[in-house]
């Protein structure tokens, strides 16, 4: 099967391919062919892409989504308030189901806004029964996903016969829907325990991600004395750490995920995408959690962008691009297959609406898709070459359906969790 995305404005994020004030992506059977100028295609099936801008999907490397049902009413709660709510309150009370239907609709969210890939940190982890629901939440939606699994997440329970239990089940890493692992850090356990882990998941070839914050300890330099540093995992928020232990992250050959409003909010402080980049790192951008910020990546880009350039006006919209497309895959090791738009990749396209009043007229597409671009101008999502997202509707999904089970799956847990859903509940800040 052939398909031709014709005319549009292309931004490829591939320095040898470059950007095409007009041009035609070829796809054929999922792959892409071509990035010309003009392609000669008979025989494909035509994308019209006049007035649109055309570009590798996004890459969300780190995203909470069973706490879907609960969205926006942590907006104003700090980290500790949050960590009360959403583990300490609510989370004892999901059902699989309530599992299922946050995960299924958060990654349609996700997938919506141009995120055709997605890393689902998932730290659910009631039951394995919790855990098969999130999976099956995911192979529900078109998108590409990675179930990053937090097995033991908020104890020190030996979890090797659950991954593994899991890997049996996701076992190809070239399927739509791949594993990885979310550690425990010397934070959470002990360093003994990171160790074991990490070498279960290098025995099983799963690559890993892992929440850092520092108030004062130095969790990066405890992991690189005892040599546990990886260059296939990342490293998710990273506040507090010293610019030696960033180093030793970049010397590793290690990643790092920003979610610059979720930071910001929470109380992390400032988001870190200048002092990563000097230490030679390529920050990439996450959403983090829906109960307290939105769930896309234009306004994770914007406020990157915001902050950085008001710090020290160091950062540049073509770094932030990069941090959500060709960076963010290369952190999920995935860079070869997605990204950008180059012949032999997997065909994972976003076309925006140029033509929308609040686009329009784009003079920079890519300054354009930083700070201006929103949800509400996707027009057209393709996940290994077939249309999941077309005229502005996701593809076969009943939405508000969706929303219905959504919403019965958040007034079922709150009632059973004496959660209060009219705006006044503030948690406390200590469990």
């Amino acid at each position: 099967m052939k398909t031709i995305i014709r005319g549009g404005q292309v931004v490829s994020m591939d320095p040898a391919v470059g950007d095409l004030p007009a041009g035609d992506v070829l796809i054929e059977d999922g792959v892409i062919v071509d990035v010309s100028p003009h392609v000669d295609a008979p025989d494909a099936e035509v994308i019209d892409a006049s007035d649109r801008i055309v570009m590798p999907g996004f890459v969300d490397n780190h995203r909470h989504t069973w706490q879907t049902a609960f969205r926006g009413i942590g907006s104003d709660w700090t980290f500790p308030e949050w960590a009360v709510a959403m583990h300490g309150t609510v989370k004892p009370r999901y059902a699989p189901e309530d599992v299922r239907i946050g995960t299924l609709v958060g990654r349609l969210e996700a997938l919506s806004s141009g995120v055709t890939t997605m890393l689902d940190w998932f730290h659910c982890t009631l039951s394995p029964a919790h855990a098969d629901a999130a999976i099956e939440g995911l192979r529900a939606s078109a998108g590409r996903s990675v179930f990053c699994y937090g097995a033991g997440w908020g104890t020190t329970d030996p979890v090797d016969a659950e991954i593994r239990r899991v890997r049996a089940a996701l076992a190809d890493d070239d399927a739509r829907v791949g594993l990885a692992w979310g550690l425990r850090g010397v934070e959470d356990t002990s360093v003994e325990t990171v160790a074991a882990e990490l070498a279960v998941a290098e025995e099983l070839g799963l690559r890993t991600s892992l929440h850092i914050a520092s108030d004062g300890s130095r969790p990066i330099a405890e992991l690189a004395e005892h040599d546990l540093l990886r260059d296939t995992t990342t490293y998710v928020h990273v506040t507090g750490v010293g610019d030696d232990e960033l180093r030793m992250i970049a010397e590793a050959g290690g990643s790092v995920s920003i979610s610059p409003d979720v930071e910001l909010k929470m109380g992390f402080g400032l988001p870190m995408t200048g002092r990563m980049a000097a230490a030679g790192l390529k920050p990439t951008l996450s959403v983090d959690d829906v109960p307290s910020v939105a769930g896309d990546l234009f306004s994770a880009m914007r406020t990157a962008l915001a902050v950085q350039r008001g710090v020290d006006g160091t950062q540049s919209s073509r770094s932030v691009l990069e941090a959500v497309t060709i960076d963010a895959a290369a952190s999920m090791g995935l860079d070869q297959r997605i990204g950008s738009l180059t012949p032999g990749k997997r065909a994972d396209i976003v076309l925006l609406r140029a033509d929308d009043i609040t686009m329009a007229p784009v003079t920079d597409p890519v300054a354009s898709v930083v700070s201006s671009a929103h949800p509400g101008i996707v027009d057209t999502v393709l996940v290994d070459g077939i249309v999941v997202k077309k005229d502005g509707e996701l593809v076969g999904v009943d939405v508000r359906a969706l929303i219905a089970q959504l919403t019965a799956s958040r007034d079922r847990v709150a009632a059973a969790s004496g959660v209060p859903l009219d705006g006044t509940w503030q948690p406390a800040a200590t469990a």
